[in-house]
């Protein structure tokens, strides 16, 4: 095993308490007594957060290197996890350091992807990223189980809903311990780079596709994630039932598919590929609106969709490696396609389109097919 994956992985597991803050946001409306609009800029601005600093975190990790990139984002999320250890903060006081938050677990994302390659063996970047992910599922399953946990636990039940932050808290003082000691050999770029240059990539079609081929992924996950409990529930099955068999289905199949991922050898391209024809035919199974098909295609999505990030990821990366660092913050501002696809998939579910509406994902998995067999010929 190489032990300078270590500290990345427990990188990517940190990285999943910015996706907590939405289980979390109940427990903020009813302690500040908010509006649902107001409790939900919880979740926006961790958003936010990664629309806007993407591209400008790439530019900074080829500058400063992805290690310290990753010690910076470390670093603001302790000082964000700190405020409310410490201190009972007011509303507009969490938000900022929510946001603090975002900016942090961005710089992660946008570091911590490349680096993956940096401590990897050769041949094993697209597995150890894709058990990364993998890890990082169990980071976000874990962190938003425990926002209900320690309202039971009273070592923190005294805290009421603030009790989570110092868990996360020594969470990210530990990650920040673990990279500071690793010892690594960075690919960097020749020529300085600039949110122009990193732009500029662009308009190089390979790097084009794969942005959009993100965008619309991550789009159409969150789009699974939000309507197949509702797809559920007009088929007559009650609330619980249809929150386990819907999200809780999907969501588990993509961590255990990103663990098997992780513990493969296969070729990076030829996964892609299979992964992107798994989640179509999950997807139109759905579709179909049978109820007898639903469930298997949720659990046929959630393992197609496990490994697109991965897949698409790495293979991009190999394209340019000198170029990792803006490609990853290219890619990671397309994680805004979570905001804008999900809108247009509410326009048909509003419709009345119902099952049918299940268009919206499976056209985004279509083109992800598309790109895989494109990017297949291209190394045959």
């Amino acid at each position: 095993m190489n032990f300078k994956t270590i500290p990345i992985f427990l990188a990517f597991l940190v990285m999943g308490v910015a996706d907590a803050m939405g289980p979390m946001a109940d427990a903020v409306k009813d302690n500040y007594e908010l509006s649902n609009v107001m409790a939900t800029l919880i979740t926006f601005f961790v958003f936010i957060a990664f629309a806007v600093f993407s591209v400008p975190g790439g530019v900074l990790a080829a500058r400063i290197g992805k290690k310290n990139l990753l010690l910076l984002g470390l670093g603001f999320n302790i000082a964000a996890m700190a405020v409310p250890t410490f201190t009972n903060p007011g509303y507009f006081v969490l938000l900022t350091c929510i946001f603090l938050l975002g900016i942090g677990t961005t710089f992660l994302q946008v570091a911590g992807n490349p680096i993956m390659r940096d401590v990897s063996l050769e041949g094993n970047y697209s597995r150890n990223l894709a058990l990364a992910q993998g890890i990082k599922g169990v980071g976000s399953s874990g962190s938003s189980y425990l926002v209900g946990l320690v309202l039971i636990l009273p070592v923190f039940s005294a805290m009421g809903w603030r009790g989570v932050f110092p868990i996360f808290l020594v969470l990210m003082i530990l990650a920040f311990i673990f990279v500071a000691l690793l010892k690594i050999e960075e690919t960097k770029a020749d020529i300085p780079p600039s949110i122009g240059s990193s732009l500029g990539l662009l308009k190089e079609p390979a790097f084009a596709l794969a942005v959009l081929g993100i965008f619309l992924y991550v789009g159409a996950e969150v789009s699974m994630a939000r309507f197949l409990k509702p797809t559920l529930e007009s088929f007559g099955f009650t609330a619980d039932k249809a929150a386990l068999l819907g999200p809780t289905f999907f969501l588990g199949s993509l961590t255990v598919g990103r663990l098997i991922a992780g513990s493969v050898n296969i070729n990076a391209h030829t996964f892609f590929r299979i992964s992107a024809a798994l989640g179509a035919i999950g997807v139109f199974l759905v579709l179909t609106g049978a109820e007898a098909l639903t469930i298997p295609g949720v659990v046929l999505s959630g393992l197609g969709f496990a490994n697109i990030w991965p897949m698409l990821f790495s293979i991009t990366i190999e394209e340019k490696p000198e170029r990792s660092s803006e490609l990853s913050g290219l890619m990671v501002m397309a994680i805004s396609g979570g905001a804008l696809v999900p809108l247009l998939m509410s326009k048909f579910y509003d419709s009345g389109m119902g099952a049918f509406s299940y268009i919206v994902p499976l056209v985004c998995f279509v083109y992800l097919l598309i790109i895989s067999m494109k990017k297949a010929k291209k190394t045959a």
